[in-house]
């Protein structure tokens, strides 16, 4: 992925291609190199998350200690890799995803890895699934950690649903906080009807979570905005 393709909002892209080639690309895992390339081949290969972003992540898990965690939008498993490179090896993820067609184009790298069988591939919307979590008794603040990337209007009811899941001092990492800038953008800005419902869903999760009292927020600018929660009620 090419910093001038990636996903950030770096107005320079020389800074972004000097973060990668001096701090992200010379630690890479080979698989995850090796998964990073193929998706950028991908006709939807921006959907992945960021290089630097999921090196920040990996790190994150590691300061956590986290063990078993929760992914929402899985695409190629991009991330999903640096999840369970950064766990232990008896963590677990269970990964949720619309579509199994493209997390297989990542899971025979997956195994190459090593990393195969910390993942729990779940099909199908989110929201039932996530339901069902919540309601099997073992899992109320079973979960350390959550990665969310997924359909943003339902930011809100993936929120509600997570926290049951998430233990005190959890953390749930939001992706796509700033929708490529469109958060701030006028009202005549010439946005798609796409962009512009998003950007809207966007800025009332943004009010939401800053007036909830059960979590600490930090909004951070890396990549395409990423929002980390830390459930404290």
């Amino acid at each position: 992925m090419a910093a001038s393709d990636s996903k950030t909002l770096l107005k320079s892209d020389a800074v972004y291609k000097y973060i990668l080639e001096t701090s992200v690309y010379p630690r890479e895992h080979e698989c995850m190199r090796e998964l990073r390339l193929i998706t950028a081949q991908h006709p939807w290969g921006t959907m992945a998350s960021s290089p630097d972003e999921t090196q920040f992540l990996g790190m994150l898990l590691k300061i956590l200690n986290a063990k078993n965690t929760l992914e929402i939008g899985v695409f190629t498993g991009y991330s999903l890799l640096a999840t369970a490179l950064a766990l232990p090896s008896d963590g677990q993820i269970i990964a949720i995803d619309m579509k199994r067609e493209y997390y297989e184009i990542g899971r025979p790298i997956i195994e190459k890895a090593g990393m195969a069988h910390k993942v729990d591939f779940r099909e199908g919307p989110a929201l039932p699934i996530l339901n069902e979590l919540v309601s099997e008794e073992n899992n109320e603040g079973n979960f350390d950690f959550a990665f969310i990337d997924a359909d943003k209007v339902n930011y809100l009811n993936y929120h509600e649903r997570v926290l049951k899941l998430l233990r005190i001092g959890g953390i749930i990492a939001y992706d796509n906080t700033l929708w490529g800038g469109s958060v701030v953008a006028p009202p005549d800005e010439p946005l798609s009807e796409r962009d512009r419902e998003l950007a809207h869903a966007t800025r009332k999760f943004n009010k939401a979570i800053t007036a909830d009292p059960r979590v600490e927020v930090s909004h951070l600018s890396i990549a395409d905005g990423l929002t980390l929660c830390r459930r404290i009620a």
